[in-house]
């Protein structure tokens, strides 16, 4: 009897080693057939290199670390992070040291920072994040508690896969962006239970993204715009896409100055209302659900004192 697949067409996979085509229940190749098939294999392993066959299991997924620089869409997708960086690798939990998370993100040139452990840093002090720097959590769990980042007068920063849990102190945020800081992507965190606000974008902030976060057991989600005597946060751009607000009590987000793009979020569970817009807010909501309970508002508008109190919107 001959053998259960042909050898008489052969593909070859993305590294160059031969890979069978089954027959499928036809008839079953003849001596000559499994000879010339027995030669053209001598040749492809002759051919081939040492290589694995391994295929990926997304035809769009680069193999490279560094592929998800440039990958962010909306206001913040010219975020490249530490994409022009030597790789800096965190070593320790611990809050300061070499080889910390910290050590990393204080020094001046680009890098992009990886993890060889997983588990809890302790923040004693907000962590200040340098610009141009990639803190990437991607093949780790880690998470950051006591304080949070502080991402102040920088640009050009991504932040991947932490989760952030138990800020505690007065005005203490799970991720602060403030002031001018530009070009900015928060991607596929999770952050809850922060004595302040999850995130908050204010002092001229702009040009950021964050996508694909999940917010939970939190009051005070997230802050656009300080207050009406900033003007300057006019200039503030963001878009929010594909998070989860998950009974959070309110701001998903809470506008104030600037444009904000939400699309393709599910809030659920709030407490006082979804999104709320105040002074000169620019908000496009696209493709979100909001599931509310009972008696409960999605969009809130709130008046405010523009400026110096002159006018009122």
């Amino acid at each position: 009897m001959g053998n259960s697949h042909s050898g008489r067409h052969h593909r070859k996979n993305r590294h160059g080693a031969a890979a069978p085509t089954f027959n499928h229940g036809l008839p079953p190749p003849n001596q000559n057939q499994n000879q010339n098939q027995d030669q053209n294999q001598n040749q492809n392993q002759n051919q081939t290199t040492t290589a694995p066959a391994i295929c990926l299991p997304y035809a769009h997924v680069d193999s490279s670390l560094r592929a998800l620089a440039g990958q962010a869409e909306g206001f913040g997708r010219f975020a490249m992070g530490g994409f022009h960086g030597q790789l800096y690798h965190v070593i320790t939990l611990s809050d300061d040291g070499p080889g910390s998370l910290r050590d990393g993100c204080r020094k001046k040139e680009p890098l992009w920072i990886v993890f060889e452990v997983s588990g809890t840093i302790q923040l004693q002090s907000y962590l200040s994040v340098s610009s141009h720097k990639t803190i990437d959590g991607r093949g780790q769990r880690i998470k950051l508690s006591g304080k949070g980042l502080r991402l102040k007068e920088c640009e050009h920063v991504i932040v991947c896969n932490l989760e952030f849990e138990g800020g505690r102190g007065h005005d203490v945020d799970g991720i602060q962006i403030k002031p001018k800081s530009k070009h900015i992507w928060i991607d596929r965190c999770s952050l809850r239970d922060y004595d302040d606000g999850l995130i908050d974008i204010t002092r001229e902030s702009t040009d950021i993204t964050i996508s694909r976060c999940h917010f939970s057991q939190h009051d005070k989600t997230m802050l656009i715009g300080a207050d009406p005597s900033h003007i300057g946060d006019r200039c503030i751009r963001v878009t929010i896409h594909h998070c989860f607000f998950d009974g959070t009590r309110q701001r998903h987000p809470r506008v104030r100055y600037g444009k904000v793009h939400l699309y393709n979020n599910y809030t659920r569970n709030w407490g006082i209302y979804a999104v709320c817009a105040s002074v000169e807010a620019q908000i496009y909501s696209q493709c979100n659900i909001y599931e509310a309970a009972d008696k409960k508002i999605a969009f809130k508008y709130l008046t405010e004192k523009f400026g110096f109190g002159n006018t009122i919107f």
